[in-house]
């Protein structure tokens, strides 16, 4: 399948994903959130891909939103935007294995809120951080009210929101809001490096760890506890019983 802006790339298992739009720092527009879709309905359904590594052309990971978009929209229309950007974020966290944001510039306002959709972050450490939509008078909008204080905590994240302050990667980190910082010539290399370690490790085991995860973060913790209970089992007479296997018999495992 043919994008024009999103690039990606295949390395086995790995399939790194760089959003080409550099003339506006990446800004996400209705042909992103339309290519991002069908890449996600293109990947979902293969068995041999282990990971997935979004970054950014340029000084930009995505500098936002594409605000000569949405300037004359009407209050429905945004609506329906947010509804658009909302839906294909939350699908990309649906994904059946790890999506890993290599954040090498700007992730700002949208930006940031696609950082946040993925399951971690790795940082340059010249990246910046930020929610600046109160500037404009506007709210984020692809779920970033509720992603960040999740991730953070809600004092760091009404800070953040309110007063739309940029952050670096140092300050990130201490947030929690990213995993890892490297140099910016080592950001892909730390990136590839992390997604070929879960890889390597058992699929389903890695699908099912992502999904109880992710899931159990909306439930009680007796209700997660019995999600995870459940899933438990299901490696056991098939990938889990090749992993213990293997540990016994002192050699790796055959996935």
């Amino acid at each position: 399948m043919e994008y024009t802006i999103l690039r990606p790339i295949s390395d086995g298992p790995i399939v790194t994903l760089t959003i080409s739009r550099p003339q506006a720092l990446n800004a996400l527009n209705s042909v992103f959130f339309n290519e991002m879709d069908d890449f996600i309905t293109e990947i979902s359904g293969n068995p041999e891909l282990r990971a997935l590594i979004i970054t950014g052309e340029g000084k930009a990971f995505v500098a936002g939103a594409d605000i000569a978009e949405m300037v004359n929209m009407s209050p429905e229309e945004g609506r329906n935007f947010s509804g658009r950007g909302q839906a294909v974020f939350n699908r990309l966290g649906e994904l059946p294995f790890p999506v890993i944001a290599a954040i090498n510039g700007f992730a700002l306002g949208g930006g940031m809120e696609l950082a946040m959709a993925c399951d971690f972050r790795i940082a340059s450490s010249n990246a910046k951080f930020g929610q600046p939509e109160v500037n404009l008078g506007l709210i984020p909008g692809y779920a970033g009210t509720q992603r960040l204080p999740r991730l953070t905590n809600l004092a760091d994240a009404l800070y953040l929101l309110t007063t739309a302050e940029v952050i670096d990667a140092a300050t990130a980190l201490q947030m929690r809001l990213v995993q890892k910082v490297t140099e910016p010539e080592n950001l892909l290399e730390e990136a590839r490096r992390l997604a070929g370690l879960i890889a390597q490790k058992g699929p389903l085991a890695v699908r099912l760890v992502k999904e109880v995860t992710r899931r159990g973060l909306g439930m009680s913790h007796n209700a997660g506890e019995e999600l995870e209970r459940n899933h438990f089992g299901d490696p056991f007479g098939n990938e889990g019983a090749e992993g213990m296997k293997a540990f016994l018999e002192k050699r790796k495992p055959n996935w």
